[in-house]
């Protein structure tokens, strides 16, 4: 077999790159191999494509459950990890600053929004209070 670098002008034939695990097809009239300098690829006959291609398939479901159980304790580790640190964000989020006292609920709004609040309250209550004298007054 023999060993071509990508990039390369070469004749027809299949030529594999054990690297990516691709097998490249040329057509008789030859091309250039894709990638870089960097990619090497051999020269195979078309019968040994019948034991490479099957051998890099059952190569690939032997490793699948492995790069699962990877891809999984990868992602728990980094839950793990980083969620403590996202978590203490969060949390120190949501911690008050200065102008808060503890067990003080500050759902109210502004003592001046309050005040005249209950201005409008006492008026509207008042208003309502001289209806009824009059509704009864009346009857």
């Amino acid at each position: 077999m023999a060993k071509y670098a990508g990039g390369m002008q070469v004749s027809g034939g299949y030529y594999w790159n054990p690297r990516s695990w691709s097998v490249e097809v040329v057509p008789q009239e030859g091309a250039k191999l894709p990638g870089a300098t960097s990619a090497h690829y051999l020269k195979i006959p078309f019968l040994a494509l019948f034991v490479v291609v099957p051998l890099m398939g059952a190569g690939f479901l032997m490793s699948l459950p492995l790069i699962g159980f990877a891809v999984f304790a990868n992602a728990v580790f980094r839950k793990v990890t980083g969620g403590v640190k996202a978590g203490a964000k969060d949390l120190a989020a949501t911690v008050a600053t200065g102008g808060f006292a503890t067990g003080e609920a500050h759902l109210t709004g502004k003592a001046s929004d309050v005040e005249k609040g209950e201005a409008q309250a006492t008026a509207e209550l008042e208003r309502l209070e001289k209806e009824i004298a009059e509704r009864k007054d009346s009857k």
